[in-house]
């Protein structure tokens, strides 16, 4: 099986990197030279990894086509390729649906959309997918989680849960960087709040088959220091305006 990416940004990379550090077989990974120094990187650090001529020779070498690309770039340029036949085309677009998609190829082809995450790389967390499909269900659970659904409107949900990604980071940054004014050593601060945050995701995902809000009460006492910090939080608005932001983004993808 041959693996072509149209486009070479953050997250097919983290992707091209969790498929060659897994047991999936595949003969080649065929890269597009869009983002070159992101190619050139992948191609140095893995023997599998080729780059192709253009957009089109992707295409050309491959069984399978991963899109990468920004929504603005993929409306210009995915009207112009010429898929092949029994292609599988795997969508990592946000703002490109699946009706959008099968009206640019224009070829009654196999198109699967997945919402891929960072993690992937170390072969980990959730691959959400739409519609429901064996092969690329069974390829994303050797990297990840996948979760199929059935409903891509349902799917939307998915996509905005994931544009909170850069918030999660951006308020361990800022936890960090107060132990540091703190003049704590930046790398100390980093590996507790790093290693503090890992942690705690992990006791929710091992008790994600019970009620979130019962980490939440265990995790407090009354009056204790837990117990200020989230009841300070919730009377500044904090998670409302989080359940905003979510909301609005959600709005995005719906109008798409």
């Amino acid at each position: 099986m041959k693996l072509g990416f149209i486009g070479t940004g953050n997250i097919v990379s983290d992707v091209v990197i969790g498929i060659c550090k897994s047991k999936i077989p595949f003969k080649k990974i065929i890269v597009s030279p869009r983002n070159k120094q992101k190619a050139i990187k992948l191609k140095n650090k893995f023997k599998k990894v080729i780059i192709a001529k253009d957009n089109q020779d992707v295409i050309n070498k491959s069984d399978w086509v991963f899109l990468g690309v920004l929504p603005e770039v993929g409306k210009k340029i995915l009207p112009k390729l010429n898929f092949k036949n029994k292609q599988i085309i795997v969508s990592f677009i946000s703002t490109i649906n699946y009706f959008q998609l099968k009206k640019i190829v224009k070829k009654k082809l196999k198109i699967v959309r997945a919402i891929p995450m960072p993690p992937i790389r170390l072969g980990r967390g959730p691959v959400a997918i739409f519609p429901p499909d064996k092969k690329v269900k069974n390829f994303f659970n050797k990297i990840g989680t996948t979760i199929e659904i059935k409903n891509e409107k349902l799917s939307n949900n998915f996509w905005a849960i994931s544009g909170t990604m850069a918030s999660f980071y951006e308020m361990v940054k800022i936890l960090s960087d107060w132990l540091t004014k703190k003049k704590l050593n930046k790398i100390q601060a980093q590996q507790y709040v790093t290693s503090l945050y890992s942690a705690l995701a992990e006791l929710a995902s091992v008790n994600s088959n019970k009620p979130l809000k019962n980490l939440v009460a265990e995790s407090q006492t009354p009056g204790g220091l837990n117990w200020q910090g989230v009841n300070e939080l919730r009377k500044l608005g904090y998670y409302k305006s989080l359940e905003k932001s979510v909301n609005n983004i959600l709005k995005r993808l719906n109008k798409a």
